[in-house]
């Protein structure tokens, strides 16, 4: 594995992080604006997880680990596409699953696009599987965003 550092997110990284999802991450959540972001580490500032390098402290990776109280979800499990195959990704996802344990967690789960094929098998490999019985419902939420409710 490359040397990365696992630490929590800050706020003045907001358009760094932004940056880096569009260059990293597979498709374009609703909350991928200096708002949303912003609300998550206001609200919980431990669950935006980011791998730096330790060389030159680039960010090379993150996950969003939320935990809403009761049930840990995981969102923007992402690599920089030079860094992947290096276990990135599942240092992230050890440090997302201390933290649930520590929260009290029993089961995470993981929000992953049907057709992201390289991601689904990089979430097989870190032992999670889909759930053929489930299925997203969503609704768009009034308020102040163009974007509100959709992710």
């Amino acid at each position: 594995m490359s040397k990365v550092t696992i630490r929590t997110a800050s706020l003045a990284e907001v358009p760094a992080l932004l940056a880096f999802w569009a260059r990293s991450a597979e498709g374009v959540s609703i909350t991928d604006d200096t708002a949303g972001v912003t609300r998550l580490i206001v609200r919980d500032p431990d669950a935006l997880l980011v791998a730096e390098s330790s060389g030159d402290g680039a960010i090379v990776g993150t996950v969003i680990a939320g935990h809403d109280g009761w049930r840990c979800h995981l969102y923007r499990l992402a690599v920089a596409p030079e860094c992947r195959r290096q276990g990135i990704a599942a240092a992230l996802l050890a440090a997302a699953h201390e933290r649930f344990a520590a929260l009290g967690g029993r089961r995470a789960d993981a929000m992953v696009l049907d057709g992201n094929e390289l991601a689904q098998h990089a979430w097989r490999n870190a032992g999670y599987a889909a759930e053929e019985q489930w299925s997203r419902w969503v609704r768009p939420l009034p308020g102040p965003g163009p974007n509100i409710g959709q992710e």
